[in-house]
């Protein structure tokens, strides 16, 4: 399979004069309190007033993956990658969070991306029997780096079923530095039985509304790129994964998910990378074509930790 389109109109156009113009943003309401600095930072937050939450973001991104807690309050919350619009330099997300409306805008970005059960911008599975099997939410995490140049932290997820027969567990470093929209990610799967194992990384459809999104994919290239639907309110949210090519054995989808299947063995580590762009945030990615051009372009290393082949 080369370059082309999944589920969606090549030339699809904006249905309203104000993504036409892309001058506008979102009414204002209750502007946050204002950052200690306005300095652009790329940090990692754990947000234990929200269940454990943990937020990262640089000056052009923000994320949320959701914590083991959450499991009793919202299920079925899980482990897929929550992506949020951002329009300022400077960390916004956890006073965003912290004013318990981190739906509506305040001023600096929002989260209008629903994750639900789907894999957000970036989460995995094991693509098993047809199936994507999943992990819950979180268990562990460590932080290794916040509020300088470069946001890193890792996490860990707890066993989970591979149909009847199989248990996996994963713990993945997550990586992102000032100046791009790609966090890094590096994933370790671990098994209770050593066959191969298909990784489903996956872009999830119907997050930013009823429609499922224009997908562009490369499989020559590993390059996966989402334009979202317009949301009248809110905008529209880009999502993209890159993976190493050589990796791929199929690109699919599932009700929920855009997928690209990675061959991967257990206990070895590998990279990939998730990136998001709000289409009235930062990066001025106004059209489809626009990001795609940048996903394609962007300058990335697949070189696996200590790995000197």
């Amino acid at each position: 399979m080369g370059s082309g389109i999944l589920n969606g109109a090549a030339n699809a156009q904006p249905s309203s004069a104000k993504a036409q113009t892309q001058s506008w943003l979102p009414n204002v309401i209750d502007a946050l309190p204002p950052p200690i600095s306005r300095e652009a930072q790329a940090t990692v937050t754990l947000a234990p007033y929200r269940f454990d939450d943990l937020l990262w973001e640089n000056d052009r991104t923000a994320h949320r993956i959701y914590g083991h807690a959450l499991e009793a309050v919202e299920p079925p919350s899980g482990s897929g990658v929550d992506s949020w619009g951002k329009n300022v330099r400077w960390p916004y997300a956890d006073r965003q969070l912290r004013a318990g409306d981190q739906h509506n805008y305040h001023g600096e970005g929002l989260d209008f991306f629903h994750v639900g059960t789907t894999r957000g911008a970036g989460g995995l599975g094991i693509w098993h029997d047809n199936k994507l099997w999943t992990s819950r939410n979180y268990v562990r995490h460590r932080i290794f780096s916040s509020g300088g140049k470069e946001a890193d932290f890792a996490v860990d997820y707890a066993p989970w079923p591979v149909d009847v027969g199989r248990k996996v567990w994963e713990t993945r470093r997550f990586t992102l530095p000032l100046g791009t929209h790609f966090t890094r990610m590096v994933s370790t799967i671990s098994s209770d039985k050593p066959d191969e194992l298909l990784v489903g990384v996956g872009i999830g459809k119907r997050t930013t509304g009823p429609g499922a999104g224009e997908m562009t994919a490369d499989r020559e290239k590993g390059v996966f790129s989402w334009w979202g639907p317009e949301d009248a309110d809110h905008g529209r949210m880009a999502v993209a994964i890159r993976v190493d090519p050589a990796m791929i054995a199929d690109v699919r989808q599932d009700i929920d998910n855009y997928l690209v299947l990675l061959r991967v063995t257990p206990g070895k580590p590998f990279v990939y990378y998730s990136g998001s762009a709000w289409n009235l945030g930062q990066g001025a990615f106004h059209t489809r074509e626009q990001w795609d051009d940048y996903v394609a372009g962007e300058r990335l290393n697949f070189t696996v930790p200590g790995d000197n082949n």
